[in-house]
């Protein structure tokens, strides 16, 4: 009897090892299928929100594969390493797009993606994902309301460091009354990434390609 009960375990027990290979395999086999069709759909996603604020013209090298990792945190306040992308022209950098968070939102962290060109002057900001209040603080998505085209073509140089607040805090960006929580935590976060990249000029416009995997100091 106990002899029979061994034998109809070890049955079971090759059986379901036989059926966890199969299962592991399959997983592995769909995931190599379908990997490469993601990943050109992501890329295709990310490049169509790039040019929202740097245009195609401005750059002609391949924009996903030149990049700088900046590490987490900092002036970023990323909370992963992040890739600072290298625009450039004839070889020449003219533009970095990089990500930025506010994490001083009201509803959490509101993510940006900004472009800052050589002069230091902004291609634009756009926000990537916030969960800012609906109907109240949304209004920085562009689909929403033209407040997020404020930043355009503005500078460390054209806006010193005090108008870099909302009116109510004595600076110069308009909010919307009720939601000033939101649109001080983007301009906050948007003066930060403009330092950033101020203080880490000389790498990220550099005549030739950094190493991908230098990190920003």
């Amino acid at each position: 009897m106990a002899e029979s009960i061994f034998k109809h375990a070890s049955k079971t027990t090759i059986v379901m090892a036989i059926f966890s290979l199969v299962g592991t395999s399959l997983l592995a086999f769909t995931h190599d299928k379908t990997k490469t069709p993601i990943d050109a759909s992501l890329a295709v996603e990310k490049m169509k929100s790039f040019a929202e604020i740097l245009p195609r013209s401005q750059y002609d090298n391949d924009l996903l594969n030149d990049f700088i990792t900046a590490p987490v945190d900092g002036e970023l306040n990323n909370r992963a390493p992040t890739k600072v992308y290298i625009a450039r022209q004839a070889g020449k950098a003219n533009a970095v797009l990089l990500e930025a968070t506010a994490r001083d939102g009201y509803a959490g962290d509101i993510r940006l993606l900004i472009a800052v060109y050589q002069d230091g002057s902004l291609g634009g900001v756009r926000v990537v994902e916030h969960k800012e209040t609906p109907g109240l603080g949304d209004y920085i998505e562009l689909s929403k309301d033209n407040w997020i085209k404020l930043f355009d073509h503005i500078s460390l140089i054209t806006r010193p460091s005090e108008p870099w607040k909302v009116k109510k805090d004595g600076g110069e960006f308009a909010y919307m009354t009720g939601a000033t929580i939101t649109p001080r935590a983007v301009v906050k976060a948007t003066y930060k990434a403009l330092k950033f990249v101020e203080a880490n000029k000389a790498q990220f416009f550099a005549a030739k390609a950094t190493a991908n995997l230098s990190p920003v100091k």
